[in-house]
């Protein structure tokens, strides 16, 4: 068992989790170019509080033999405007519905099943397959790309997902080296791992350096009122006690469906440092929803973190050879994850807790997962800070 090649797991190291085709240059034909014209008229239907009623006259029926026909990038386009609508749909008016219909259930359930995530609006949709270059022939970074679908619109909103964009493609590099990191550890070469190790952490300083730029353009009250509203899910969540029944789907037997809502915690990055450095979360409820978030990413996507946590001896190797400059590379690496939780920590804290909660489930306690993120957000920092490995002295 080996990590394979980044491109094994619909990977990059441009655009590390990003897609690696571009979204805008993806083509819907027929009904669903309709379908994605409504979609992005969103920013002129939520405003005027009738966001149900419009949606519902104008959308077409598609069938779920329609949806198994599309390639993966018209199936994962076709899943970005399909999810937002359902967001759109359920958040969009003064309180949420008992039932998803018909024609936005059956071909978000059938498109869902084909790309292998939930039937709701994932982190994929909301950020990896939802952006795209201004100029093709220059890298992804902040000044050079755009968010294609919005709820609203405007800066701010755009800016939060791009923040989250550029992160991602920054964290392409580091993603790239795990495999070469895992086979030098593997095969006892100090010097190579050490070296690799502190490319990546170098690499994390960037990536920080990026999620310290969230509050240039994205407002904590503007985010609160006019972003995150969109973004719930319908698990844990006291406006939809009873979940949501989505319309037409005979597996789901008109019984209420819950699902956890869109949060930053499903990107991958993370999670796959954890595997890399052997980085443990204590058993407890928390532990329990950082489990569960893992079906909510991409296959791929999923198959790339177990590869790494069922190869990675790193975390063992450091601690059995106590050689100083391995372990300060290693320790580098454990500080500028638990730096970029605690950054985390503290956009969760000004962008959330300390805001007025007001509307449909938009509450100041509980994360857009449907869990109470404060603590678990700390928890997990925590936990990253205490994986610091000493080196201990001949003397002890």
């Amino acid at each position: 068992m080996s990590v394979l090649p980044l491109s094994s797991y619909d990977m990059s190291e441009t655009g590390g989790f990003l897609c690696i085709h571009d979204p805008a240059k993806t083509t819907l034909k027929g009904k669903l170019a309709e379908i994605a014209e409504i979609a992005m008229s969103l920013p002129d239907l939520l405003p005027s509080g009738q966001v149900r009623h419009h949606l519902t006259r104008q959308l077409p029926d598609i069938m779920p033999a329609e949806i198994n026909e599309l390639g993966d990038a018209e199936a994962r386009k076709a899943m970005v405007h399909y999810s937002f609508m359902v967001q759109a749909y359920v958040w969009g008016d003064a309180e949420a519905p008992a039932s998803l219909p018909a024609c936005l259930a059956i071909p978000m359930v059938a498109l869902a099943e084909k790309i292998g995530q939930q039937p709701l609006l994932p982190y994929s949709g909301y950020v990896l397959d939802n952006w795209s270059r201004l100029d093709a022939d220059s890298p992804i970074a902040l000044d050079n790309i755009y968010m294609i679908q919005n709820f609203l619109s405007g800066m701010d909103e755009a800016w939060f997902v791009l923040i989250h964009v550029a992160i991602e493609a920054a964290a392409g590099q580091v993603l790239a080296s795990m495999a070469p990191v895992i086979e030098a550890s593997a095969r006892g070469d100090v010097g190579t791992t050490r070296t690799l190790l502190e490319a990546m952490a170098e690499r994390w300083a960037l990536i920080n350096s990026i999620f310290d730029r969230m509050p240039e353009r994205c407002d904590p009250y503007i985010y609160f009122e006019r972003v995150r509203p969109y973004i719930h899910g319908w698990k844990d969540n006291p406006a939809l006690p009873n979940g949501l029944i989505y319309e037409g789907v005979e597996k789901f037997g008109g019984k209420g469906q819950a699902f956890r809502g869109q949060t930053g915690s499903q990107s991958s990055i993370v999670p796959s440092m954890d595997a890399l450095l052997g980085v443990g979360h204590a058993a407890d409820p928390l532990r329990a929803y950082l489990d569960e978030l893992h079906i909510y990413r991409p296959p791929a996507h999923r198959r790339f973190i177990n590869d790494v946590r069922s190869t990675s001896q790193l975390r063992s190797f450091v601690s059995k050879v106590q050689n100083p400059g391995l372990a300060d590379a290693y320790n580098a690496n454990i500080q500028a994850v638990a730096d970029f939780r605690s950054r985390h920590l503290e956009y969760a804290a000004s962008y959330i807790n300390r805001q007025s909660g007001r509307g449909t489930g938009n509450d100041t306690d509980v994360g857009t997962g449907g869990t109470p993120f404060m603590r678990y957000l700390k928890k997990h920092r925590d936990e990253t800070r205490d994986n610091l490995i000493r080196v201990y002295s001949p003397a002890g």
